[in-house]
């Protein structure tokens, strides 16, 4: 894991015992990258820069030595760096003393003292804001204990815990999730799913990449093998959960001659966030889920409904 020094900006390579803030934002033009930081005199004249000298800035203000920043602190031309960086995002996110997000598009300036962040003052309230239309922000937002939120003038926005009716309205999520992440996993997997139904990545792959802490899975990464990977993310979450709610998605797209039991993206599962545990009656009638040549192999069991108006 490379960390940013707060003080000199060098990257240092798994310094011991080592506190560290990390940034969770959108990619904008001109980011710095693992290369750029090699001269800091040169990489001072791209727009990024004032991103990773503020968030160091801020972090040495609360005596943090340490910062982490996704576009500058993993070597992106090593493919194994690049799987474990990924595969380890979670456990940084939530290890981080601090994360603290950068809204670039939110502005504070004109507002009164503490005004609700979904205020329209200025035109450009929280609800309108790329970061919670991002793949990579919705693990950014879960796992961190702490996050303090900034605006595009690094004004200070409010916290994960004062903002939590917010956040929770526009993500989806429980506040009791957003406020324990260790909850998670109480959640079915397709609620879970729903809550990046509408989030978008640049890479087709990112979509189920972006989802691996949420869902405790590690994975290699092939890039190039579109949406193969989010069937790849859904079969490595059967061979681990008996939570038959992955398998109740239902595609928007009229035109979608996919048949099978896994969706294509987290787009199908767009209208379960109502979904709710299944009673242990249901899985106790459930055989081991395999997956064969042939496809998913499983064994349920049939319950009766107790609603007389389903017609069932």
């Amino acid at each position: 894991m490379w960390l940013i020094n707060t003080t000199t900006l060098q990257l240092h390579e798994n310094p011991p015992s080592a506190v560290y803030a990390i940034l969770s934002h959108t990619w904008e033009a001109e980011e710095l990258s693992f290369r750029d930081m090699e001269d800091l005199k040169k990489a001072s004249k791209k727009r990024g820069f004032l991103k990773i000298a503020k968030i160091c800035e801020i972090a040495k203000a609360s005596g943090i030595q340490w910062a982490w920043v996704d576009t500058c602190c993993i070597d992106k031309s090593s493919s194994a760096e690049l799987t474990e960086s990924i595969n380890s995002m979670w456990r940084w996110y939530k290890e981080a003393r601090i994360c603290y997000a950068f809204l670039s598009d939110l502005s504070m300036s004109g507002w009164t003292n503490d005004p609700p962040l979904q205020s329209r003052a200025t035109g450009e309230g929280l609800e309108r804001c790329r970061w919670f239309t991002r793949g990579w922000t919705l693990q950014e937002l879960l796992a961190p204990d702490s996050i303090v939120f900034f605006d595009k003038n690094w004004t200070h926005c409010g916290t994960k815990l004062s903002l939590r009716s917010e956040l929770s309205t526009l993500t989806g999520i429980n506040i009791d999730v957003l406020q324990n992440s260790s909850l998670i996993h109480q959640v079915p997997i397709a609620c879970r799913m729903s809550w990046a139904a509408s989030r978008q990545t640049t890479r087709e792959e990112d979509r189920a990449y972006s989802l691996f802490g949420i869902f405790d899975v590690n994975l290699p990464l092939i890039y190039g093998e579109g949406s193969k990977a989010f069937t790849r993310l859904q079969e490595a979450i059967l061979r681990n959960s008996t939570d038959l709610s992955i398998l109740a998605w239902d595609s928007r797209d009229n035109d979608q001659l996919h048949t099978g039991l896994l969706a294509r993206s987290p787009s199908d599962f767009a209208d379960c966030s109502g979904v709710r545990p299944c009673p242990n009656r249901i899985y106790e009638m459930l055989s081991d889920i395999q997956m064969t040549n042939k496809g998913i192999s499983l064994t349920v069991g049939c319950v009766e409904l107790v609603e007389s108006n389903t017609g069932i």
